[in-house]
């Protein structure tokens, strides 16, 4: 392996960081930290819905990291692993204080499998920011309702756009359960705000 040049820190890719770094080169650890601080907090704030118990996690999952050095192996993305341990250290707080999740649904054109969420609501307000409010009332509301399986996939696949090969390897499950647990949540979603749509409306 070639000498670690720190003044070309921001040139290395994760893996390579994660080796030097395993090297004793805390240097390394530090740019992945850089690298990752920013979209992990946002990952596990969606899990939290609570700053400080986010800010918790985000410290022990680095915490984690750099325990478990040792135990990454380069076969695997660096990415991979530490999501990973975040969403382990997340499900793990979720089951205590159930927390609810904040998630933007997509439909990725590129996969034909790929079912899309469509949010329809027959209320119109002339307030666009009470309206996206609302909806975003209701999607948390559904979102709760899902099963944790259907959940911790539909965050990963829509809020973080991980790979459905990436989330695979992170939950440990066949793509194609992935791929199916992501269109199942979806619809259920949908169906569930089509519901409080309708008893919105029925209660009016």
């Amino acid at each position: 392996m070639e000498a670690f040049q720190a003044a070309s820190v921001k040139n290395y890719d994760d893996e390579d960081l994660m080796e030097y770094f395993q090297n004793g080169k805390e240097l390394a650890f530090n740019e992945l930290v850089y690298r990752y601080q920013d979209r992990l907090h946002n990952f596990l704030y969606r899990y939290t819905h609570n700053h400080q118990d986010c800010e918790d996690l985000v410290q022990e999952t680095f915490l984690r990291v750099h325990k478990s050095k040792h135990s990454y192996e380069r076969i695997a993305k660096f990415s991979t692993w530490m999501y990973t341990i975040a969403l382990n250290l997340a499900k793990s707080l979720y089951k205590k204080k159930q927390r609810m999740y904040k998630v933007s649904i997509h439909k990725d054109e590129s996969d034909p499998d790929d079912r899309e969420l469509l949010l329809e609501d027959a209320t119109i307000l002339q307030d666009d920011a009470l309206h996206e409010k609302l909806c975003m009332e209701q999607l948390e509301k559904a979102l709760m309702e899902l099963p944790e399986d259907f959940r911790e996939v539909i965050i990963l696949r829509d809020l973080q756009q991980l790979s459905y090969e990436e989330i695979s390897d992170i939950t440990d499950i066949p793509m194609g359960t992935v791929k199916s647990r992501i269109n199942r949540g979806r619809a259920q979603i949908q169906a569930l705000i089509k519901d409080y749509v309708q008893l919105g409306t029925n209660a009016a």
